[in-house]
């Protein structure tokens, strides 16, 4: 049993109480400020803010912590994984709801984010971790989790109003196929999609997100509907420095336009919840002629700070 300090918490209870926990995290910086979400309420998604990555705050402004409640919404469990946007004086939520993919949409990034009819983007078939990516045309794109091998990950344009998949362009990605992959269950999931250099790249997520190996890979594509092909390069994010169980990972430009990285982690090498928010680098280093993706050593783990 852990020993007992600081009046008699142990060391994992005074962790929690200054450490974000928060799981499948997102960040979103707007005007000035950080915004994170993530998995963590039975009652719908929660938001933090801060002005520099590493401090973060309940905001007053939000409804009880919740920049969206189930009350607004389709379902009443399992609100899991979001990523907010900000298009056309809109901001877009995409999150699953009771294993199914869900946008909502509100006028402030801390919500209340609501569907105007509450049902989900594919009504006849469970999915989750729907992320969103704009190409340089204009074209809206999400990618998400199919339950048709394990978890694998596929991919569909959307209609103009961000909210409605074209089905006839629904396209397979990625699913289990390399070794690091294989320590627990069949699963690939939690993708984000960036382009450089006009490459696509599709992070993603593998292994059970209960097993300490859960890590991250990446994906390489000339055409964002596929065909993907893993880098050879993967795992490139897995039990750093002592972190287990690392994944559900997102990326985001920070206020001095930097690519970075957000993903969460077991609470400790015996524990899974809550789990843990982390921010590092991303980076593309030239590796015998090709541009490869890699994740900084440099390690942030946020702190809640109290008011």
């Amino acid at each position: 049993m852990p020993g007992k300090i600081d009046g008699g918490k142990t060391p994992d209870q005074i962790k929690n109480q200054f450490s974000l926990v928060l799981g499948d995290p997102f960040i979103f910086y707007h005007e000035g400020r950080y915004y994170a979400y993530g998995t963590q309420s039975p009652n719908g998604i929660v938001v933090y803010v801060s002005d520099d990555q590493e401090a973060w705050k309940v905001p007053a402004e939000a409804n009880n912590g919740l920049a969206l409640h189930k009350d607004d919404v389709y379902a009443d469990r399992w609100f899991w994984a979001p990523e907010v946007y900000f298009v056309n004086n809109k901001f877009y939520m995409y999150y699953s709801a009771d294993e199914h993919i869900c946008v909502a949409t509100a006028d402030s990034p801390l919500g209340p984010f609501k569907q105007e009819i509450k049902k989900p983007m594919i009504v006849n078939e469970k999915c989750i971790d729907n992320s969103l990516f704009i190409d340089d045309d204009g074209k809206a794109y999400l990618s998400f989790v199919r339950f048709t091998d394990g978890n694998a990950i596929w991919i569909a344009e959307l209609e103009e109003d961000l909210t409605t998949l074209k089905m006839e362009t629904l396209k397979p990605c990625l699913n289990v196929s390399q070794d690091w992959e294989k320590e627990m269950g069949r699963v690939n999931e939690g993708s984000f999609i960036v382009k450089h250099n006009g490459i696509y790249y599709m992070s993603y997520s593998a292994n059970h997100y209960e097993s300490p190996m859960y890590g991250v890979g990446y994906a390489t594509a000339t055409n964002i509907m596929g065909p993907w092909e893993k880098s050879a390069m993967n795992p490139i994010l897995q039990k750093p420095k002592g972190l287990t169980g690392v994944g559900h990972s997102a990326m985001f430009r920070d206020k001095n336009g930097d690519l970075r990285i957000v993903f969460h982690s077991h609470n400790s090498n015996t524990k899974i919840h809550p789990r843990l928010m982390h921010i590092s680098r991303v980076n593309f280093e030239n590796v015998d002629g090709e541009e490869v993706m890699q994740i900084g050593d440099d390690i942030l783990t946020p702190v809640l700070k109290e008011e």
